[in-house]
């Protein structure tokens, strides 16, 4: 494996997956280290997924670079108890990064409670992680809402409320070149999964560069430097797997099912087959009239499955591996970064 948990705790997940998995690559030497504080702040229901979607993407993006991750949590975020014993077991708590310097950090969206962001629990805290990141890393990547809260802090970019929520496989078009796209085709596919939106003409007037541009969903990649750090951008999620987007989708329709939510959820764009989309128009049509959870346990899922295609992990792993080498060739021009706890390869 080329990725290395630090800390001595690995969740269960990662543990398995990776016993037995040799320490060189295709008979490649390690070229270096790069080590990335990983600030999971993902709601209860997708944490531990969302753990195992950077983990495997980072992974298959190092090939013979060696990646020491380490897992932080915001303790503002709501959780429940059994996620509060995953955090004690496998994470630290977000404030021993201050005063650490490291190469790279991730820091992921959440589910906003809130109209304005600034409202939300944890703001105070996450914001002081940004401020960090700028001083402290060589780059930082902020994921979907994560990304809306940081070009609000720092430049007062609001998010706009999109009419309905933006969820499925959309195509963009390359825009500029620049380090992080260089070996991608000219036309990449990345999911989306939100309600709101920061547009490509307010960030552009504050001096951030849009690598992308989609007819349907807008700009999904864009990058500023900050302070000691390049910030990298996503509005979506290149680490999601080929079934993530089916379990939010499920998960939206149950809310429905359940009155959590006013309207039936609209169908992912670009994600599902003719005959996926003919079998969720069929599940609606009995499901949306007479809402009841009970139904969901007709939900077609199984005969979906084998017809879903991760169109987007070839264009994740080259951003990821391009990402990796701009952290090693910056970390050469730098004073050695020091790892932040000792590492147990799994």
């Amino acid at each position: 494996m080329s990725l290395v948990i630090n800390g001595g705790h690995v969740p269960d997940h990662w543990a398995q997956k990776s016993v037995g998995a040799p320490a060189v690559r295709n008979g490649l030497e390690r070229t270096g280290v790069v080590n990335i504080a990983l600030v999971n702040n993902m709601p209860d229901a997708a944490l531990e997924d969302t753990e195992a979607q950077f983990f495997s993407l980072l992974d298959a993006a190092a090939d013979d670079i060696s990646v020491h991750a380490q897992l932080y949590n915001l303790p503002d975020v709501p959780r429940g108890d059994r996620v509060q014993e995953h955090l004690r077991n496998f994470y630290l708590p977000v404030e021993e990064l201050r005063g650490q310097r490291i190469d790279g950090a991730i820091i992921t969206g959440t589910e906003p409670r809130q109209r304005n962001l600034r409202d939300e629990p944890y703001w105070d805290t996450l914001a002081g992680v940004f401020d960090w990141a700028e001083e402290c890393t060589a780059s930082t990547v902020l994921s979907c809402l994560a990304a809306h809260a940081s070009v609000l802090h720092s430049d007062g970019i609001e998010r706009n409320p999109l009419g309905d929520k933006q969820f499925g496989v959309f195509e963009y078009q390359r825009t500029r070149s620049h380090v992080l796209t260089d070996g991608l085709p000219q036309i990449v596919r990345f999911p989306q999964s939100r309600w709101n939106e920061v547009k490509v003409s307010a960030l552009t007037a504050h001096g951030y560069d849009a690598l992308d541009q989609s007819t349907d969903a807008g700009v999904n990649l864009f990058v500023k430097n900050k302070g000691n750090s390049l910030f990298v951008y996503f509005q979506g999620h290149p680490e999601y797997g080929s079934r993530t987007l089916l379990k939010e989708y499920r998960r939206d329709i149950r809310r429905f099912l359940k009155q959590e939510r006013g309207t039936y959820p609209s169908l992912p764009h670009g994600y599902f087959d003719a005959a996926g989309c003919e079998l969720l128009s069929d599940f609606r049509k009995v499901a949306e009239p007479h809402p009841r959870e009970e139904t969901l346990a007709h939900f077609p899922e199984t005969r979906l499955i084998d017809s879903l295609q991760n169109t987007w992990q070839t264009s994740a792993m080259r951003i990821y591996r391009n990402w990796l080498q701009y952290m090693l060739a910056k970390k050469a021009t730098t004073s050695p970064v020091a790892s932040l706890a000792p590492a147990v390869r799994v």
